[in-house]
């Protein structure tokens, strides 16, 4: 039992740490390899990485104060994480369950660890190739950075005629590692998982 409940802790931190690094380290190498804006195609014009910046939330959302939106993501963070532990702790949820909410919990740490420290340790990617400064050098304070985006899918627009969305591109938003692990850990829960959410 307790060499069970060792693997599933193991299984859960591994998987958030290795999400959370490979966020990162996307994300540096964006935004230390392109000014804003920049880009390039990946696979023909459906798939391309553009360097965007947000202050916001998935997908480039932009809801209440910068200040206010890094204290609620660190509260539910926390939050969650204590769910975590109480779910790892729990025999009756499966490993895949776990897993989809350790991904969502490394998505929010990952887009966190860009509000409160990119700010600080960045300069400015504005008409530029952002690089490493000294602490409290960057553009902007603690809590204050802005999220590093780089997917973007334009898979195909709208035909004209279309009433609302005509002309517009099916899905516009530019999103990163960490909200990728999020949106896809929520829709595996809803598919596969939701009888554990419901109960």
């Amino acid at each position: 039992m307790a060499a069970k409940l060792k693997n599933r802790c193991w299984v859960v931190l591994f998987s958030v740490v290795i999400a959370i690094v490979a966020d990162q380290a996307i994300k540096i190498a964006v935004k230390t390899s392109m000014p804003l804006g920049g880009g390039f195609s990946v696979l023909g014009d459906w798939f391309q990485i553009r360097f965007v910046e947000n202050n916001g939330m998935a997908f480039g959302m932009e809801l209440f104060n910068k200040v206010f939106l890094t204290s609620f993501r660190i509260v539910a963070v926390c939050f969650l994480v204590y769910v975590l532990y109480k779910l790892v702790r729990n025999r009756k949820y499966p490993v895949g369950f776990l897993f989809s909410v350790a991904m969502i919990l490394a998505g929010a740490i990952g887009n966190i660890i860009d509000c409160l420290f990119y700010g600080e340790i960045f300069s400015s990617s504005y008409g530029q190739v952002a690089h490493f400064v000294p602490w409290g050098e960057g553009y902007g304070s603690f809590l204050e950075g802005r999220v590093v985006d780089m997917f973007y899918f334009p898979l195909f627009t709208w035909p004209e005629w279309l009433p609302l969305v005509g002309g517009d591109i099916f899905f516009s938003p530019v999103f990163n590692f960490a909200d990728a692990c999020i949106s896809c850990s929520v829709f595996a829960i809803i598919l596969f998982y939701r009888k554990y959410v419901l109960n």
